[in-house]
C-alpha cells in the first residue's frame, strides 16, 4: 500500500460533477480514508468469493498484472481541467485504447490515446511484451487533446488504417503505408471533421464494399480560452449544455468514395438527432441486411436509427427502445445467451453521479452498486433538467432481443447493473462458449475509488460479479491511489483551493480509475488477456491464467472480404461445436471510445472440433464451412 494515509480530498466544487446541486451538508461529509477503502474492497472480495457456491461457470483461474514485464512505458496524462484545475467537465471522461496488427507481423499492437503529450503506439512482440513504435508510426499528435481511436482497412489494401478524434484540434485520418508507418491524409481525403469529438464507428452503411466513417460529437463544453497544454478551458456549467441549443454539435457521417476519398453525408442521410453523443454502435436490428445505428446520449435520451437501404436513416427509438438510459457511456451489441439473436448492452455513468448516492462519500455498498439510481435521482434531478424522464432508465440497460424482433430490458434480472461505468469489452474469458463482459469504472480525482467489474456469464442465464474472484480487484498491492499532481503553493498555484494555508510544493493524491480496455490473446496461449487504459496512470496488462489451469479449446477467425469491405466488418459469424451454437457480430467494437481490428474469438468449452461455421457477409453473401475445421488455431476465411 502506498504511504498516503490522509483522507482523500473531495471538493464541493468537484461534486458539482454530479450534474445537480450538492447540499452543504453533503459537501461536508467526511471522506473515506485509503485504509478504509481498501478494507471495504477486501470485504467485497470475501462477498464475491462466497457467491461462487451458486456459480456454475468455470472460474478457477486468475488475471495477473504483468505491466512491469510488458515493456510498456506509457502513462496517460490529463489536462488541468481534469486535475489541478478540476471542474465538472467532459475532459474527465478520458480516452480510448485500440488494437490491431499495424505492421503485418501477426502480433497485435496497441494504441493508447492521450490528452497531453501525444498518443503512444506499442508493437506486440509476443509473450505479452511490447516495444515503443510511436515515432516510426507517426501517430502521436502531440499538440492535440486526443479522445477516441478506430482501426479499419479503409482502402481495402490489406492493412489497418487509423482514425483519431480530438477536442477541437481536428480529427485525423491516417493511411497505413505498410509495415506500421502512417501518413496523415485528412486534408487530401476530404475528411474535414473538427469539434468536441469522441467515439468513432467504421462500418459500411450502404454496402458498397467500403468502410464509411461516423464521428461522434459530444457538444460544446469548452470556452475559447486556450491554456498552456494546448487545450481549451472548459465551461463551468458544461453538464448543463443540453439545455442550451446553441451548444449542440451534430455527429458526422463520411461516405467512403474509394481511393481514400470521403465526403460528408450527414444531412442527406437524415442523421439529425440532437444528442450529446460520446459513442455509438451499429447492428442490423430489423434484419433487412443494412446496418442500423444506435447513438448514446450522455445528457438525455439515446437515439436509434433504422437504415433504409443505405439511402436514409430513420429514427425508430420509441419502437425498439421505449426507455433508454439517461446518461449513457458505453455500448456493445452481442448475443449474451447464445440464442442466435443479437442483444444490446448500454452502460450509464451519469445516473450514478447523483448527489445522494452513498458512494460519493466513499462508502462501499453492494446494494447501491447493483441498484438503479432512480430512487435517488428523482429527488435530485428536476424534470426540467432531464427534459422529461418518462422514457428513461437511470442505470445500465441490457436489451434482450426476442424472437418477434422486439427487445426486453433485463439488466436487473441478469445482474448487469454496475457503478460508475464507462464502457465495456466483451469476450469469453473462460472459453466456455458464453461471452463475458469487463466494465471499466471509477471517476478518479477527486472522487473515492470505485472498482472495475468483470461480469462472468453463467450459461447465458445471468452474470456474476467476478472481478475479485478472478484477481482483477483489488489491484496489485491493493494500490488504489497515486500522486495526481503537485501544486506550487508559493507560486503559480497559490490561488488554488487546495493550496490555501500551505507553502512550497504540495502533492495531491487521487484515486485510480480505468477508462478503456481491450481483450486479446497477447501471449498466444489460447485464452483472452486484458489490457486497460487508466486515467492519469499507466495501464494494467492482465494475463489470463486459464491455459495454466485447464485445457483451452478455442477458435480465432479472421475474415477477408472481397465483395464486402476487406475487414468483413458487419459480418455475422455462427460457429457450431457439439451442441453449442455461438453467434458473433464482427463490429470491431472493442472497448470504450475504441474500435479495433482483431480476429473473432470463440471459446469451444469441452468441444475439441468445430462442426460448422456459417458467415453472413456484409455484401449479403452467405458462406458455410463444414469440412475438416481444426480447433486451437487462427482460421483465415475469405469471402467467395
Amino acid at each position: 500500500m502506498q504511504s498516503i494515509r490522509r483522507p482523500l480530498v473531495i471538493l464541493a466544487a468537484a461534486l458539482a460533477a454530479c450534474l445537480i446541486p450538492v447540499s452543504p451538508s453533503f459537501a461536508q461529509a467526511p471522506a473515506m480514508t485509503e485504509e478504509a477503502m481498501v478494507g471495504a474492497l477486501l470485504k467485497l472480495q470475501a462477498r464475491q468469493q462466497a457467491s461462487t457456491k451458486t456459480l456454475s461457470a468455470f472460474h478457477d483461474f486468475r488475471f495477473q498484472d504483468r505491466y512491469a514485464e510488458s515493456g510498456i512505458l506509457f502513462t496517460n496524462q490529463i489536462v488541468d481541467d481534469a486535475g489541478k484545475a478540476y471542474k465538472p467537465i467532459h475532459y474527465d471522461h478520458g480516452t480510448g485504447l485500440a488494437a490491431a496488427d499495424v505492421d503485418g507481423d501477426g502480433k497485435i499492437d496497441l494504441l493508447f490515446v492521450n490528452q497531453v503529450g501525444g498518443n503512444s503506439l506499442w508493437r506486440g512482440l509476443g509473450g505479452g511484451k511490447f516495444e515503443n513504435m510511436t515515432d516510426r508510426a507517426g501517430v502521436a499528435l502531440s499538440n492535440r487533446v486526443g479522445v477516441g481511436a478506430a482501426f479499419g482497412d479503409l482502402d481495402n489494401d490489406g492493412d489497418p488504417d487509423l482514425v483519431v478524434t480530438t477536442v477541437r484540434g481536428g480529427n485525423v485520418l491516417f493511411a497505413n503505408n505498410g509495415q506500421g508507418s502512417f501518413k496523415d491524409v485528412s486534408a487530401a481525403s476530404g475528411f474535414a471533421s473538427k469539434g468536441h469529438s469522441s467515439g468513432i464507428v467504421l462500418f459500411d452503411y450502404d454496402r458498397d464494399g467500403l468502410l464509411d466513417i461516423f464521428i461522434c460529437n459530444v457538444g460544446k463544453y469548452t470556452t475559447d480560452t486556450e491554456a498552456r497544454e494546448n487545450y481549451f478551458v472548459g465551461m463551468k456549467n458544461a453538464f448543463s449544455g443540453h439545455l442550451f441549443p446553441e451548444r449542440f454539435e451534430n455527429s458526422q457521417m463520411f461516405h467512403n468514395d474509394g481511393g481514400m476519398k470521403f465526403h460528408e453525408v450527414t444531412k442527406e442521410l437524415g442523421l439529425d438527432g440532437r444528442s450529446w453523443t460520446g459513442d455509438a454502435a451499429f447492428n442490423d436490428v430489423d434484419g433487412d441486411g443494412y446496418p442500423d445505428l444506435y447513438l448514446l446520449n450522455m445528457q438525455g435520451d439515446d437515439v436509434f436509427y433504422l437504415n433504409r437501404g443505405g439511402k436514409k436513416f430513420e429514427q425508430a427509438t420509441a419502437k425498439y427502445f421505449p426507455k433508454t438510459p439517461w446518461g449513457a457511456m458505453g455500448i456493445k451489441f452481442f448475443d449474451f445467451n447464445n440464442d442466435g439473436l443479437i442483444d444490446l448492452y448500454v452502460t450509464d455513468m451519469h445516473s450514478d453521479m447523483t448527489g445522494s448516492q452513498s458512494r460519493l462519500r466513499g462508502i462501499f455498498n453492494p446494494a447501491v452498486d447493483k441498484a438503479k439510481s432512480e430512487p435517488w435521482c428523482t429527488t435530485d434531478w428536476t424534470e426540467a433538467y432531464l427534459q422529461g424522464s418518462s422514457n428513461n432508465l437511470f442505470g445500465n440497460a441490457l436489451y434482450q432481443k426476442l424472437p418477434d424482433g422486439s427487445f426486453a430490458e433485463v439488466s436487473d434480472q441478469t445482474g448487469t447493473e454496475t457503478y460508475w461505468p464507462w464502457g465495456m469489452s466483451v469476450g469469453d474469458v473462460n472459453a466456455d462458449g458464453y461471452e463475458d463482459v469487463f466494465v471499466t469504472a471509477g471517476m478518479g480525482y477527486p472522487f473515492p475509488y470505485s472498482h472495475n467489474s468483470l461480469l462472468l456469464n453463467d450459461g447465458g442465464r445471468r452474470f456474476y460479479d467476478s472481478e475479485f474472484i478472478l484477481g482483477i480487484e483489488p489491484r496489485t498491492g491493493n494500490r488504489i491511489t497515486k500522486e495526481y499532481f503537485v501544486l506550487d503553493a508559493s507560486g503559480a498555484d497559490r490561488t488554488n483551493e487546495l493550496a490555501k494555508g500551505k507553502t512550497g510544493k504540495v502533492p495531491i493524491s487521487g484515486t485510480l480509475s480505468s477508462r478503456s480496455s481491450v481483450f486479446f490473446d497477447f501471449d498466444d496461449d489460447g485464452d483472452l488477456d486484458l489490457v486497460t487504459l487508466e486515467l492519469c496512470d499507466h495501464p494494467m496488462v492482465l494475463r489470463n491464467t486459464l491455459s495454466d489451469r485447464t485445457a483451452v479449446h478455442f477458435s480465432k477467425i479472421k475474415l477477408v472480404g472481397s465483395k464486402s469491405n476487406r475487414d468483413g466488418i458487419g459480418a455475422i459469424v455462427k460457429l457450431t461445436a457439439g451442441n453449442t451454437v455461438m453467434t458473433r457480430v464482427h463490429d470491431g467494437k472493442s472497448g470504450y471510445l475504441a474500435q479495433s481490428s482483431l480476429p473473432l474469438y470463440f471459446g469451444l468449452g469441452a468441444a475439441t472440433k468445430i462442426d460448422k461455421i456459417e458467415i453472413k457477409w456484409p455484401s449479403g453473401a452467405t458462406q458455410t464451412l463444414t469440412d475438416s475445421i481444426g480447433a486451437n488455431q487462427l482460421l483465415v476465411i475469405k469471402e467467395p
